[in-house]
């Protein structure tokens, strides 16, 4: 293979066996120091990287950061790789830990876009002044919701209610819980994120009330 004229073979029109092939032989040219070869990795999976940190709302110098952690640690471990198809789900969940380990240094998790919790749905009127304007209220009453709760519930329902869901195993890595607690847990976040003075405060102010769905 010619790294030269590598053109990511994920997005390309190769037969699947050619496209590992390729992979294969980037990995152990990057194993043994070739330059282009690391290159051509980190164009390959960079767009995997950005997906995730562009979830939890990161600045850019941030998501910058994030990145170069990624790159730095799958360097590091590029000797134990197995197996091609493993690696976009260590990048994912590598990328979700570091970006999460920069929000909580930062203390920012609550003020990550409330929207991100899908599901929370409010039933607005069809004038779009009072829609954007109900919009709004909602929005501030989750995020300030989301601040009354203790981190480690704060961050369950971040991961869970995200755009791309990670499954439950993903969460389990990332935020090192059994496999069968995180369904409980996250109804009883739900439960006290609905309890929480905030979220019960915009429900008293007479508008319609957020649905917090615990299912």
């Amino acid at each position: 293979m010619d790294v030269d004229t590598y053109r990511s073979p994920l997005r390309g029109s190769k037969p699947r066996e050619v496209m590992e092939r390729d992979l294969i032989e980037l990995v152990e040219a990057a194993r043994q120091g070739d330059g282009k070869a690391w290159n051509a990795l980190v164009r390959e999976y960079a767009p995997l990287v950005t997906s995730v940190t562009r979830q939890f709302r990161l600045s850019p110098s941030d998501a910058e950061d994030v990145g170069q952690v990624v790159w730095l640690r799958f360097f590091e471990n590029l000797a134990r790789v197995r197996t091609i198809c493993a690696i976009p789900g260590w990048i994912k969940t590598t990328t979700r830990n570091e970006a999460l380990r920069v929000l909580r240094a930062r203390r920012r998790l609550d003020l990550i876009d409330p929207t991100i919790l899908v599901g929370m749905n409010l039933h607005v009127p069809d004038q779009d002044v009072d829609r954007d304007l109900l919009r709004r209220e909602r929005d501030q009453a989750i995020r300030d919701g989301l601040a009354e709760l203790e981190p480690s519930h704060r961050e369950l329902l971040i991961l869970l209610h995200s755009e791309d869901r990670p499954s439950y195993q993903e969460v389990s890595e990332t935020l090192g819980m059994r496999h069968g607690s995180i369904g409980p847990t996250r109804a009883r976040c739900l439960e006290r994120l609905r309890k929480t003075e905030a979220v019960r405060r915009f429900n008293r102010s007479g508008g319609d009330p957020l649905d917090i769905a615990a299912a």
